[in-house]
């Protein structure tokens, strides 16, 4: 069931395949790979890798990249700045940096989907200057301060 729907405009190059959603509870769409040749990734590489695709996003919303779960398990594949976000201002090509956490060269060829990408709402902070803030039980501690 879906509850809200953001209506996206894609403009694409020549191949491009648009983001699908490959299940009715799928939160992420599947983005492809548009490429003129395959793109190998060696181990401990990176590479950025166009999708073809030119979002508008309506305001108030961003659109995320997100790593695809079956190629990190199976190849140790995943996005590098992840979650990646493209803001609603942002009209050049959407492209993935994918990098190569696994033992064997990884190659992406053209079609091939790389990573998902999730429609979200944006909420905006007003930061301000303060001379104190409140006091938690957590406090100050930080990495790994509550435990494994």
């Amino acid at each position: 069931m879906v509850l809200y729907t953001c209506r996206i405009k894609c403009r694409v190059k020549d191949g491009t395949i648009l983001p699908n959603y490959q299940t009715e509870g799928s939160s992420g769409a599947d983005v492809c790979a548009c490429l003129d040749a395959p793109v190998i990734i060696p181990p401990g590489g990176y590479g950025r890798l166009p999708t073809g695709l030119f979002l508008e996003i309506p305001p108030g919303y961003e659109v995320q990249v997100r790593p695809r779960s079956g190629l990190a398990a199976k190849f140790g594949v995943t996005v590098l700045n992840s979650p990646g976000t493209i803001d609603n201002d942002y009209r050049g090509e959407v492209q993935v940096i994918l990098v190569n956490h696994g033992a064997k060269d990884f190659t992406v060829r053209h079609g091939d989907r790389i990573a998902q990408l999730v429609a979200a709402p944006v909420v905006r902070a007003d930061f301000s200057d303060v001379e104190e803030l409140s006091d938690t039980k957590r406090g100050e501690g930080g990495f790994g301060s509550t435990g494994i």
